[in-house]
């Protein structure tokens, strides 16, 4: 098997600690195994993240170092339906904590957690910042479709709610990168959220109130959103998008000043 440069793990000790002084961006990719419609396999949130953090890592030149995928996530709300693993808060936060924290030891600066799936978010955040109260590195949570926000608001057609979940965005993601895999056959809209102007999920747009309840009391399908809408170009536009976004992000990130700190005590 070819050795690919920007895997974390497929580096000797030694030749771990000589990238030290080069100072790549350690991502971590962390995605879920849960429902995605009847339409979507169980690995939609990690198949994304993977393709666009290994795609990015491909093309950073050594600028990316891509530690293995964590695959699963905080899904308590989803496990009514069958397949779905989930990871309580804790144990996630203290799980990826970990992690970050093994990196910074070792002398890395920068670290991003690139996230599939928005509920692991809140946790993630939290993560990102005792990383940098508790190392002397920085380090930053983001979900993908955040990086090309506007790209993903010009070529998308459903509604508000059309791109929350196995809707239209990521149905559209996963026809471009494995079409054969999506049973389109099977897709069904549905946006089963009572209407609201304070409670809503889209992945576009943000809720001003923060509700995340028991999936099924508004799903049946597993579905938020409207994936009869995704087409594979759709998919293709997104994806590239947000790959080159993740790039000119880590670019930025790598360069980007410490401060110094003062304590006015």
């Amino acid at each position: 098997m070819e050795r690919k440069s920007y895997w974390y793990q497929q580096y000797t000790w030694q030749e771990l600690k000589a990238l030290v002084p080069e100072q790549p961006v350690v991502v971590q990719p962390i995605g879920s195994v849960e429902d995605h419609g009847h339409h979507l396999p169980l690995d939609t949130d990690n198949f994304l993240i993977q393709s666009i953090c290994e795609e990015a890592a491909r093309r950073a030149d050594g600028e990316i170092l891509l530690l293995p995928p964590i695959p699963y996530g905080f899904e308590t709300h989803h496990m009514d339906f069958p397949g779905t693993i989930d990871i309580r808060m804790e144990h996630l936060l203290n799980f990826v904590l970990d992690v970050t924290k093994s990196v910074a030891h070792h002398g890395f600066k920068r670290i991003l957690i690139a996230d599939g799936h928005g509920s692991n978010m809140p946790i993630l955040e939290l993560v990102a910042r005792r990383t940098i109260l508790e190392t002397d590195s920085l380090c930053g949570a983001f979900i993908w479709p955040s990086l090309a926000a506007d790209t993903i608001q010009e070529v998308r057609e459903s509604e508000r709610g059309g791109i929350a979940h196995a809707g239209e965005l990521e149905t559209s993601v996963y026809l471009h990168l494995d079409p054969d895999r999506v049973q389109m056959d099977k897709a069904v809209k549905e946006i089963g959220l009572p209407p609201s102007n304070f409670i809503f999920l889209d992945l576009m747009a943000s809720s001003p109130v923060l509700f995340m309840d028991i999936w099924t009391r508004f799903s049946k399908t597993g579905v938020v959103g409207d994936p009869k809408l995704a087409t594979a170009e759709k998919g293709r536009v997104i994806f590239e998008a947000v790959v080159e976004a993740f790039l000119r992000l880590v670019r930025e990130f790598k360069n980007r000043p410490d401060g110094q700190r003062v304590d006015h005590h």
